[in-house]
């Protein structure tokens, strides 16, 4: 008799993005979109408005689903994307979740507010959410006065509280402590105007709201149980947690009162494999080296992903095109000419690859 063949099953490292993506959605009963954005430095992502058309072509391939999941890393980026997007995915699915195999930072985070369930490695993180704004108003930076300072929505109100808690400060003398901050926005650039300041107090206020708005989309707040789980909620990560970068893991993130998924081990490797495929494709922990990769060669373009889109169905990557060129330095008397580089983007989009 002939021998019976066995079928060879695939290891967790030699599967590739796709087989991950579908084999993750195996595991999760569920429809599996990734949405990654790159943090390697010169050539970081964030999260933007730009992806919404991208993510709705995917679902609209995917049709309707019982479940959605969003595989998400990012640093962060525009803080009102977040509603767009949870908004858009729980319009073709009964359960929406998010999986984080490692960062979902600010903007990442309020994304994650807005799911059913949040499934988090043992690295997955969230962070705090507190915007730092940009406004015409804002201080000139001394060096450069063409930018202005970004102003933290969390400095500002620990500023605060350093003259309420620390200066004893009473709450008819909290005129003067405003005045401080803004009696010399003119000439001095260094102050805050009073409209730089009026948007540092909008921005609060607007990321309060969205993050109610979030937790709302699949928490009925009518209960009161559930109106002050909210109030928990919102209150730890708007305010306070004061430390912009502070990570909050699953553990924490369960206490907070959000709905974080058991995670078997087998799903756990897979989520950390198909992270480690992102940061390999992306390089995210390597520094960018013109010359290494030139080489003997004297010009260079390349195409490099610093984000993804993708799902069973649709990949989408936007690329950086980067043109890089040797050229000679000026050179020592005594000494052999040094090499030099010349690294140019000459563009950057969206780009469909199936």
């Amino acid at each position: 008799m002939p021998k019976k063949q066995t079928k060879q099953v695939k290891s967790v490292e030699d599967m590739s993005r796709s087989e991950l993506i579908k084999q993750i959605g195996k595991e999760r009963d569920s429809s599996v979109i990734t949405y990654v954005t790159g943090d390697r430095p010169n050539f970081s992502t964030n999260i933007g408005d730009d992806v919404i058309p991208i993510l709705f072509r995917h679902l609209e391939l995917m049709g309707k689903r019982d479940n959605i999941d969003l595989f998400l890393y990012t640093r962060g980026g525009d803080m009102v994307v977040p509603i767009r997007i949870v908004k858009l995915i729980r319009n073709y699915c009964k359960k929406f979740g998010i999986i984080v195999a490692y960062r979902a930072h600010s903007a990442g985070t309020l994304i994650a507010l807005g799911a059913d369930e949040i499934v988090m490695s043992k690295l997955g993180e969230l962070t705090p959410v507190d915007p730092t704004t940009g406004h015409p108003f804002n201080p000139r930076d001394p060096v450069d006065q063409r930018k202005v300072i970004p102003i933290s929505v969390e400095d500002i109100s620990s500023y605060l509280l350093l003259a309420k808690d620390k200066g004893n400060v009473k709450e008819d003398k909290m005129v003067e402590i405003y005045d401080n901050l803004t009696k010399h926005s003119y000439p001095d650039p260094r102050h805050l105007h009073p409209l730089a300041l009026g948007n540092v107090y909008r921005a609060q206020r607007m990321i309060r709201i969205l993050a109610q708005r979030l937790l709302g989309l699949h928490m009925d707040t009518k209960k009161e149980s559930n109106k002050k789980a909210v109030e928990k909620i919102v209150k730890e990560i708007t305010s306070d947690i004061c430390v912009h970068n502070y990570p909050i893991y699953r553990d924490e993130a369960k206490s907070l009162g959000l709905n974080i998924a058991t995670l078997k081990d087998e799903l756990e490797k897979l989520i950390w494999a198909l992270y480690e495929k992102y940061a390999q494709d992306m390089e995210l922990t390597k520094q960018f080296n013109p010359l290494e990769l030139l080489g003997q060669n004297n010009s260079l373009n390349i195409k490099y992903g610093a984000a993804y889109i993708e799902s069973e169905k649709a990949q989408d990557a936007f690329y950086y095109d980067i043109r890089i060129n040797k050229v000679m330095a000026a050179q020592v008397p005594g000494q052999p000419p040094l090499p030099a580089v010349n690294v140019n983007v000459a563009g950057f989009a969206w780009e469909k690859v199936k």
